[in-house]
């Protein structure tokens, strides 16, 4: 089996360069507070719990409504919700080349805002929705009219989601459910809650787990704060569901089932993910080798001496492997479906985001002094992709995942 990215990825990843300079960068500069690295924390709302400010949101909204005008941001949708049908393969490619160009309005990792969409929530939608959800909800999503936020993690249940404790019983042909989520990220936007719920079953089985498209303005539907993290602005919120209501057609997908519509969202995301941690890492590497050979000291150029040739080079090596396996495992998911390479999945999921943190913290230690400070972006790259090797499924599940397949041992109930 041979693989090769396409001609026309390639040419639409120009075609996006192109875009981005003359659309994407101008927003940029035309609000400098949201973009000069020392003045990050404008984005926050801190009188809000932390969430982003309005201001920002409505920057990235306006990113993605220029990305839509202009036929990028759909590209990886399917065709019957206006997209292109982009491949694994291709949002590889991208999601690499647009970390590369390093942080910025076209790939604003905090919150997954990006000029081409990641929107797992609505491939889940268009493959497990009714016609009466879809129509309510699906269209409006891709528009970018409504947020729809993602409610599976609970206080004492992160990787392990098949020991869910929020529960759901029927009240003749309603649903009432009860419980808490932790992360639940969007929801301070969000108009829509898709929230996890056990609905039968045992604990630490994935039958028995049901999804409901909850309201976020339904009775009983509480946000007691968000939690303050590493990266910030975080809209990560702590929810609690007490005695919420649901109607019957508030279930996504079949009642019992829900963890399908899980498994899809993570797929979607993992892939990705690795991507983008792989173009971080990619950027951070690049960066050092430009100060290395412009640095003098003890009078020869910084790059002259071992050592610091040594660190990069080890970097190097790594982003070549770990690009290497992730762009086969993309094609591999393309030629044979998301089944039988979870295994390879997790490998550069891991090891992408590993990579992407110690590039980072690597560009922080041969840029010196200047390193440290908010005058370069290595600290900001450094923080968001520590996130990532624990969100959509920790380092330690990752290689659980690769285990199964080399020992064996079966599916693993837990998604995320």
């Amino acid at each position: 089996m041979e693989w090769s990215i396409p001609s026309d990825v390639e040419q639409f990843v120009k075609d996006l360069d192109t875009f981005i300079d003359a659309e994407i960068r101008p927003l940029e500069a035309a609000n400098p507070e949201f973009f000069d690295h020392r003045r990050e924390f404008s984005r926050t709302d801190v009188d809000r719990g932390g969430i982003p400010t309005r201001q920002w949101r409505e920057l990235m909204g306006e990113a993605r409504r220029r990305a839509d005008a202009a036929g990028f941001y759909r590209y990886p949708l399917p065709a019957a919700l206006g997209g292109r049908d982009g491949t694994n393969l291709a949002m590889a490619v991208i999601r690499e080349h647009l970390a590369r160009r390093g942080p910025g309005l076209h790939a604003e990792l905090s919150h997954e805002a990006s000029v081409v969409a990641n929107l797992p929530l609505a491939l889940v939608l268009h493959e497990y929705g009714t016609p009466e959800q879809r129509e309510r909800y699906l269209d409006r999503l891709v528009r970018g009219e409504i947020e729809m936020a993602f409610g599976l993690t609970e206080p004492g249940h992160g990787s392990d989601a098949t020991y869910l404790e929020t529960t759901a019983r029927r009240d003749g042909d309603d649903w009432i459910i009860e419980g808490a989520k932790r992360f639940n990220s969007v929801v301070d936007v969000a108009e829509v809650d898709l929230v996890f719920a056990r609905t039968s079953g045992e604990p630490g089985k994935a039958a028995g787990i049901t999804a409901f498209l909850v309201p976020t303005d339904a009775p009983g539907f509480e946000i007691p704060y968000y939690h303050w993290t590493f990266n910030m602005p975080s809209d990560h919120a702590e929810v609690r569901l007490d005695g919420v209501r649901v109607p019957s057609g508030a279930v996504l997908g079949e009642v019992g089932r829900g963890l399908d519509c899980a498994q899809l969202f993570v797929h979607e995301n993992r892939i990705r993910q690795a991507a983008s941690s792989l173009g971080a890492a990619q950027f951070c590497i690049d960066e050092s080798a430009r100060y290395a050979q412009e640095r003098v000291v003890f009078g020869r150029p910084l790059h002259e001496h071992q050592g610091i040739q040594w660190q990069l080079v080890e970097l190097q090596t790594e982003a070549e492997l770990v690009r290497n396996t992730l762009y086969k495992t993309a094609w591999l998911m393309d030629e044979l479906g998301k089944t039988g390479v979870s295994d390879k999945v997790a490998m550069v999921n891991y090891r992408g985001n590993q990579l992407a943190c110690e590039a980072a913290d690597r560009a922080m230690q041969i840029h010196g002094g200047v390193g440290y400070t908010r005058h370069k972006p290595f600290e900001f790259i450094y923080r968001h992709h520590r996130r990532y090797r624990i969100t959509e499924g920790s380092d330690e599940l990752q290689k659980r995942r690769i285990a199964a397949a080399m020992f064996s041992f079966g599916r693993l109930g837990s998604p995320k």
